[in-house]
């Protein structure tokens, strides 16, 4: 069972957005062709879903401004602006992306008191989202992940697949993916290398699904 899993794709990280991510709108064509051509059996997505009071938001706490570091569940955290708060625009997915292929969006970051870079469990490692039993229920064998951001979301999650799908093929779209910083972006994909995720592009993609 191949599948694809698409991060994050929604209004709050593409420009425009409150955590807009520069280019992070030129990812939408990519994802609709990926789910057209690119030969998968299962198609998911996940999706930043925060309460207006979120833990990880500047806002909450007094005296402190977006990208300072600061404290959430007695951890260091990055403070971000407000973003993709349930029931918004800014929460919902790209307007652009072909979601009729989307069987199953899993929802993260719900909690208030603990931030959910990974679609598979939050940043404590302790509650987990139910994405990978639904995957398991599935069959998947291999697993392909892009979206936004690389040196967040789809790092966490692609380490995340690897250590929480035994035996399933992970594999991070590069061209599916933009991220924050150039600098932390190649850490991230060191990172993903070193657990054992290989890199490959959608073109790579659509050649193996022609059987070229």
């Amino acid at each position: 069972m191949k599948c694809l899993l698409l991060i994050d794709l929604q209004n709050g990280f593409c420009p425009g957005g409150n955590l807009g991510v520069a280019g992070g709108d030129e990812v939408i064509p990519v994802a609709n062709r990926l789910m057209a051509e690119g030969g998968y059996e299962l198609i998911v997505a996940s999706q930043d879903w925060h309460p207006a009071d979120h833990g990880s938001f500047a806002s909450n706490h007094p005296g402190m401004k977006p990208f300072e570091m600061g404290e959430l569940g007695g951890k260091p955290q990055m403070l971000w602006p407000d973003h993709c708060v349930e029931y918004t625009d800014d929460a919902a997915l790209h307007p652009g992306l072909d979601q009729s292929k989307i069987a199953y969006v899993q929802r993260k970051g719900t909690n208030r008191l603990v931030d959910s870079y990974s679609a598979f469990r939050d940043n404590d490692r302790t509650a987990h989202t139910g994405l990978a039993d639904f995957l398991n229920r599935h069959g998947v064998t291999q697993l392909d992940i892009g979206g936004l951001a690389t040196d967040y979301c789809v790092q966490a999650s692609a380490i995340d697949a690897v250590e929480m799908l035994p035996g399933v093929r992970v594999r991070y779209v590069e061209d599916l993916s933009r991220g924050i910083d150039p600098a932390t972006i190649a850490a991230a994909e060191k990172a993903m290398a070193a657990a054992g995720v290989k890199t490959v592009t959608s073109d790579e993609i659509l050649r193996e699904a022609r059987g070229v």
